[in-house]
């Protein structure tokens, strides 16, 4: 008998003003761990040990900040919102997905917090947000708050929905392959789709829940939500026929590379076109856990010092660059000695290299263009005494860059303004610029899943152009014999290796030695995110 065969589309996320940098807070504002186990062995049907969160945002987002001594927070006048790029109109969803709020999203369940049928609910309410547009981190938040969820719920919504959109092409197609018509609402597919990612996990895992178990909070679940209790005996024949026919299910399924790969086909196509040698690897690379990566903060300790202090504290770690220790098992912000003391901060090996490139030196002034969260920015000023101006277009992600600086005891200009716009300038030329600009951040999927099935192909013509315009307008900012750096967390040579050559054309600029594209990698000194680097001087006058 041939099965019918349907895969679920999400609704593709606009490049906003809050979302068009595409950087998506890789050096420390993402969830950490998304995808490990919520606890050690197998646990019943309660949630187990909260999904480590390695990274600043674990707490609670605060609504303002206070900028550290000797911080200087500017805020520019009212700007016309005109330089967003507008969007082209992207494919149709089905019918059943159209754009439309789904029912009682915010609706708490009467389910115990620590049952794992609430972290199946939780997340399923977060992927119903994403598929209609919103981004994983603050589709989490946006549940956390409605539901007043413990911190150990918290944790454990965040292990399953980070699991569920990394294996969402494959739990898409069975899903499909399983029901004759869409589940209405979408909180509903997003249930079985996150049921079907526990029971179905990567190869080389182990489950983190026996099956029984997650059939049986799936239907309790289904049974506890208003909108779709009527749906319970649904969700159990669905679940219990995947595992009576799963070898079979699998085997038809996974014909498709959607299922094989989990991501969009375009997004498939477009890394085998790139790297027609390194497809496969970079797919793959972008579905692992990513490692927990800090940064010591050598104005107040050091690598060998620092490593001492996390052996006394029972955590084994290494060195992986001047100042990055990567540690063998993520945990908790709370739990990484001297964090809130700014000891280190969290950011990706990669991300690292962007201020040794710099090269920046005492009494200098420089502009981090684009800077929240601010990590680059900590590290420039750990590295130097400098003048620095951390630039952003957001005001609300800059109270994240005042924070992360005074957690270091460091403090910059805070400027609220647009990097393709002059109207925040002083007229004062910079002797180093770094332009991290806005991408598709089609290199950071493994830390931020949802961004392969927001983007659309079309992204990334419109991000190219917006961020050519930003490096041609902080060309005109820096000295003569100074020095930019771009950089972008993308994949897509329209985005970073076109764009460093049209750059270096457009302005004669003299093209320095820097690592250029970088793929995301696992092994031992490879296990970066895909970041690309081109530096560029500005002959003297």
């Amino acid at each position: 008998m041939t099965e019918k065969r349907r895969t679920l589309t999400l609704k593709p996320k606009a490049p906003t003003a809050d979302t068009r940098r595409g950087r998506n807070d890789r050096t420390g504002s993402g969830p950490a761990r998304p995808g490990g186990a919520p606890g050690k062995g197998k646990p019943g049907p309660q949630a187990g040990k909260p999904a480590s969160s390695a990274t600043p945002s674990a707490a609670p987002r605060g609504q303002g900040g206070t900028a550290p001594r000797g911080t200087q927070r500017i805020e520019p006048a009212p700007r016309d919102a005109a330089h967003v790029p507008p969007r082209d109109e992207g494919p149709r969803l089905r019918h059943s997905y159209e754009v439309k709020a789904p029912a009682q999203l915010d609706y708490r369940p009467d389910v115990r917090p620590d049952a794992l049928a609430f972290a199946l609910l939780g997340a399923a309410s977060s992927l119903a947000r994403v598929r209609a547009g919103m981004a994983l981190p603050q589709a989490l938040a946006e549940v956390f708050q409605a539901w007043d969820a413990p911190p150990q719920a918290r944790g454990a919504m965040q292990d399953v929905a980070y699991r569920a959109m990394r294996q969402l092409g494959r739990s898409g197609i069975l899903l499909g392959m399983m029901t004759s018509k869409a589940p209405e609402p979408p909180m509903l597919a997003g249930l079985l789709e996150c049921a079907l990612a526990l029971l179905d996990p990567p190869e080389g895992t182990e489950p983190p829940y026996e099956a029984f178990t997650v059939v049986d909070q799936a239907v309790g679940a289904a049974a506890a939500h208003p909108d779709f209790a009527h749906a319970k005996a649904m969700v159990n024949a669905v679940l219990r026929r995947f595992l009576r026919e799963r070898e079979q299910l699998l085997a038809a399924a996974l014909r498709d590379s959607v299922a094989q790969w989990n991501y969009p086909q375009w997004w498939i196509d477009a890394v085998r076109s790139a790297y027609p040698d390194d497809w496969q690897d970079i797919l793959a690379a972008g579905n692992r856990q990513p490692p927990l990566t800090l940064r010591v903060n050598r104005r107040k300790t050091d690598v060998d010092t620092y490593l001492k202090t996390l052996a006394a504290a029972g955590m084994d770690a290494a060195q992986v660059g001047p100042d990055a220790v990567r540690l063998a098992q993520a945990v908790n912000v709370a739990q990484i000695p001297g964090f809130f003391d700014g000891l280190v901060s969290v950011q990706d090996a990669g991300a690292q290299l962007a201020a040794p490139l710099l090269d920046v030196r005492d009494g200098m002034r420089v502009l981090d263009a684009c800077a929240a969260p601010g990590g680059k920015s900590g590290h420039i000023l750990e590295c130097a005494d400098v003048d620095l101006t951390a630039l952003d277009a957001d005001a609300r992600r800059l109270v994240r860059v005042e924070q992360n600086l005074q957690r270091l005891g460091l403090s910059a200009t805070v400027r609220t303004g647009a990097a393709e716009a002059t109207d925040w300038w002083d007229g004062r030329p910079y002797d180093r610029i770094l332009a991290d600009v806005p991408c598709t951040a089609s290199g950071i999927v493994r830390r931020h899943p949802d961004i392969r099935w927001l983007r659309r192909k079309s992204d990334t013509h419109q991000l190219a152009t917006l961020s050519g315009k930003i490096l041609d307008n902080l060309w005109q900012m820096l000295r003569p014999d100074g020095k930019l750096l771009f950089v972008t967390c993308s994949l897509w040579p329209q985005e970073s290796e076109a764009q460093a050559a049209a750059f270096a054309v457009r302005h004669g600029a003299i093209r320095l030695d820097a690592p250029g594209q970088l793929l995301p990698r696992s092994g031992v000194g490879q296990d970066h995110d895909g970041l690309f680097y081109a530096l560029f001087h500005k002959a003297g006058a």
